[in-house]
């Protein structure tokens, strides 16, 4: 399975993501913040297979965050999350950058299932013309 990095600054979404994509046989690192996604990743060599975050955090966002790893670990995918209409249209102009983004509130199904997307390269165009 993938080794996943899950950035989250909000304890029980960080929680929930985490054993979601376990119960996937997923192996997961966590951070509270882009700042310590950067150092996990430095730590690791950049050996993951998707950075999952949030785009509004304190520190680092998760739009700062995409810009470092897509110049550090170009090959490294990555998924964004926010419950923000705001930060999502921000995220919009990181499409060559960003496999896509997921709106909070999500279910464990949605999450599970965008994660096995942005791993797959799978895009669901359905739900990027909602945010287009």
């Amino acid at each position: 399975m993938a080794r996943i990095l899950v950035t989250e600054d909000d304890e029980a979404v960080r929680s929930f993501v985490k054993r979601a994509l376990e119960l996937d046989g997923h192996s997961v690192e966590i951070a509270e913040d882009g700042g310590e996604a950067v150092d996990v990743l430095k730590q690791y060599g950049g050996a993951f297979d998707l950075v999952l975050s949030d785009i509004k955090m304190p520190v680092m966002d998760g739009i700062a965050l995409a810009l470092v790893v897509a110049r550090d670990w170009p090959s490294l995918r990555i998924l964004l999350m926010t419950g923000f209409a705001d930060q999502r249209e921000r995220a919009h102009n990181l499409d060559a950058l960003v496999h896509d983004v997921v709106t909070k509130p999500f279910s464990l199904a949605d999450i599970r299932r965008a994660v096995s997307m942005a791993l797959a390269g799978i895009i669901n165009e359905d739900d990027r013309k909602l945010y287009a």
